[in-house]
């Protein structure tokens, strides 16, 4: 039999009869002679409801309790899955995270998956039975309930196919595919059939919301096959997320992403000399802020330069009260903050045998009059800050010049 592993979003849980009609997807790849276990989210909008509720109990709530209640909304989904499951006349029964379990480390609200003991379930699934597991939580070694954090259940999922060796993880959303932008704002963006883990995480981490990165690089480093796909039309190829080799021939540029989650900081009159970054960038990685872009520039004092970087908008008041005690050590000027920025990027694996790339990009974003604030680079990706008035222009221009808008339907 092929192994395959299910993982159904928030939205496609959304209300009973959703759930109803998953069952029926289900009982359809069980006919057709698989071994199927299935990882759920929580219904739509639970999640958000549990973390509204603490916030309004303490703004400084204690995480391994936030962790008790947060999983909750998945235990409520594999129950009543499972039943509609049961309904059908299948053998299923709900597993919790604990229950595989599910190991990881103990870093509650955003743990690490450390490993999965799949010999019980192994043997669940081999006597013909479906397995449906709540996605998005774990086991700490104290034997307390962790959380995945943000894209958890993604995560989960790309983590059981790998570890019971599933022949591919199907990733079923309120969406049919990965785009080349997000189709609210080009309306000619067209589906992907096919891209590569390296894009996808390029993609997940630039701000398309398709597949959290956690999950698109467990994917990667473990060669899990992941086909995105909709709930709602399941008859519909979605995109495949595959290896590079596997791809006959790359595209120049895959997609155009954008977040506009950024807030840019700005150090002014920073003491230029040995290991002042380090002493800045420290305490934000101590503190758990991510920084990304990063640019220094010649300051107007001698001896002295300005230096720029991102960091998520829900993190620029904790990055900022960091860095006080360096501000007050290091005699700074002034740090400067704008949160009306946004990222906009172009990503493609065909960029490592072409240049022009950026040209293009610096050329289109030019005639457009938006001027770029802060520019980063990898091998397949090209970033720049920009104003987030500019967005969608950005995005819009952007698709066009790098010839990915699809034909106008008549």
């Amino acid at each position: 039999m092929t192994r395959v592993v299910m993982k159904f979003g928030g939205t496609s849980l959304g209300t009973l009869e959703r759930i109803q009609e998953v069952a029926v997807t289900i009982q359809r790849a069980k006919d057709a002679g698989n071994e199927v276990a299935v990882v759920v989210s929580a219904m739509a909008g639970t999640t958000d409801k549990i973390l509204n509720h603490f916030r309004s109990i303490s703004p400084q709530y204690d995480m391994r309790e936030y962790d008790t209640a947060i999983t909750a909304g998945e235990h409520i989904s594999c129950g009543l899955l499972t039943v509609a499951l049961q309904k059908l006349g299948l053998g299923a029964r709900s597993w919790l995270g604990w229950q595989i379990p599910i190991q990881t480390d103990s870093s509650h609200g955003k743990a690490r998956i450390t490993r999965i003991i799949t010999p019980t379930l192994e043997n669940y699934l081999s006597d013909g039975n479906i397995a449906v597991i709540a996605g998005f939580q774990g086991l700490a070694p104290d034997q307390r309930v962790t959380s995945l954090g943000r894209g958890g259940s993604d995560t989960t999922a790309v983590a059981l196919a790998a570890a019971l060796k599933a022949e591919a993880c199907d990733i079923y959303s309120d969406v049919d595919g990965v785009y080349t932008t997000d189709p609210r704002v080009v309306p000619l963006a067209q589906k992907l059939n096919q891209i590569t883990y390296e894009e996808m995480l390029e993609m997940a981490s630039l701000g398309a919301k398709i597949l959290h990165g956690r999950s698109v690089e467990l994917a990667m480093k473990h060669c899990v096959r992941l086909h995105v796909r909709s709930s709602y039309d399941v008859d519909k190829k979605g995109t495949m997320v595959v290896s590079e080799d596997q791809i006959l021939e790359q595209e120049l540029v895959s997609g155009i992403a954008y977040s506009r989650d950024e807030a840019k900081i700005t150090l002014v009159g920073v003491e230029n000399q040995p290991g002042i970054a380090a002493d800045i960038f420290g305490p934000l990685a101590n503190a758990n802020i991510n920084v990304d872009m990063i640019v220094q520039n010649v300051s107007a004092r001698e001896n002295r330069t300005d230096l720029t970087f991102t960091v998520a908008k829900a993190e620029v008041d904790h990055a900022l009260k960091t860095l006080e005690k360096f501000s007050l050590a290091h005699n700074l000027v002034e740090i400067v903050h704008d949160v009306a920025v946004s990222k906009v990027s172009v990503v493609g694996v065909g960029m490592k045998s072409h240049a022009g790339v950026a040209q293009t990009m610096f050329k289109t974003l030019a005639e457009k009059g938006i001027n770029i604030e802060v520019i980063s680079t990898s091998e397949i990706k090209v970033s720049v800050l920009i104003s987030d008035e500019y967005t969608e222009l950005a995005v819009r221009a952007l698709h066009s010049a790098y010839g990915l808008d699809a034909e106008e339907k008549i």
